[in-house]
């Protein structure tokens, strides 16, 4: 289960626990509704997102912190440091989008028996190379969920999995492409590589489908 920051159907959160291995996302700020289950928390390790993380007590002391075995950081440090000289121009507003805290996400799941891992930037490609059939436009990077959504696919611990997402608008920040990633992973959906949990009801069903019909 890949559980998104978004809403998520009355009842999902039996779901969700059930799954042999549950990702959510920073501050998994839904939890109330979409379960207890936290194997890993996958985090935005540069930037203000890292820094309110790891420099406040909310994050470090949260259930699904707590709870995790494993801390992913899903910006690979040299694949964003190649692109600050080129934000500097196209984006100067972010400024600290490409400022570092990996190590000290490595640093606090040291000391706290949790594994780390950083999903390479070899993964953030194979995102951007999916996405470029879909129209994304202009845009900065692919959003946490759309990159850990490839980490999942890619890795070979996950090999034969039934990968389900849940809790995702595929709405935000405008400098990740988001309805090309809506589109992606409708299309990841109905070749069956993945599925979706309707917001709705806790039906499992590919999007071309009605939650009447789906599975």
């Amino acid at each position: 289960m890949i559980v998104g920051n978004g809403a998520v159907a009355e009842g999902a959160g039996a779901i969700i626990d059930a799954a042999d291995f549950v990702v959510r996302f920073n501050l998994s700020r839904n939890t109330a509704r979409s379960g207890r289950r936290t194997d890993a928390v996958a985090v935005c390790n540069t930037g203000r997102p890292a820094t309110e993380m790891l420099d406040g007590p909310e994050w470090r002391d949260s259930a699904p912190v707590r709870a995790a075995c494993e801390i992913w950081s899903v910006r690979d440090p040299e694949k964003f440091a190649s692109l600050r000289p080129q934000l500097a121009v196209s984006h100067p507003e972010l400024d600290d989008f490409c400022d570092d805290r990996t190590e000290d996400f490595a640093r606090f799941a040291a000391e706290n028996g949790k594994r780390h891992r950083v999903i390479p930037a070899l993964v953030h490609a194979a995102a951007d190379a999916a996405l470029a059939p879909h129209a994304p436009g202009a845009y900065v990077v692919p959003s946490s969920g759309l990159v850990t959504l490839f980490q999942v696919l890619t890795e070979p611990e996950f090999a034969g999995a039934e990968v389900v997402m849940a809790g995702f608008s595929h709405e935000g920040w405008d400098g990740h492409p988001f309805a090309a990633e809506r589109r992606l992973v409708a299309s990841l959906a109905a070749a069956g590589r993945i599925r979706l949990m309707d917001a709705s009801s806790p039906s499992l069903f590919p999007p071309s489908l009605s939650p009447s019909q789906g599975a």
